[in-house]
């Protein structure tokens, strides 16, 4: 199973990936947590670190950044302890280039654009699953 933390400040972002993936949840193949800030996540992740194997953030929340919270994750936990670091995919609704720089260069492995593209993400998690 697949557990994936998703950090976005809105709360309704829960009922969308609940639904999307409502099949996947059912047979067992996904496993969703929610925070609804980075300092939520942190706090998530000092509990549940080595159970998370994805990371779905948004970039612009209120208080932690999702880029703040990048930061964090990729200096709080190094990168080769067993288990390995999640991976993290960055979400926003602005696809500026300078976003999706900064969010690679702080260390996430991938960027997606508001509206999520489910279809694309359910494809990116089959490959990842079967890393």
């Amino acid at each position: 199973m697949m557990k994936i933390l998703v950090v976005d400040d809105e709360k309704d972002v829960r009922v969308l990936f609940e639904q999307r993936f409502r099949r996947e949840i059912r047979n067992g193949e996904v496993a969703f947590s929610f925070a609804y800030s980075g300092e939520e996540a942190l706090a998530y992740l000092r509990e549940h670190f080595s159970e998370v194997v994805l990371i779905l953030s948004d970039i612009n929340m209120p208080g932690m950044s999702g880029l703040e919270l990048l930061r964090h994750i990729r200096q709080d936990y190094p990168v080769n302890p067993p288990p390995p670091p999640p991976t993290v995919m960055m979400i926003t609704a602005y696809g500026g280039q300078h976003s999706y720089e900064e969010a690679l260069r702080l260390g996430a492995d991938d960027l997606l654009t508001k509206p999520v593209d489910f279809a694309a993400l359910k494809e990116k998690l089959h490959l990842l699953n079967n890393a």
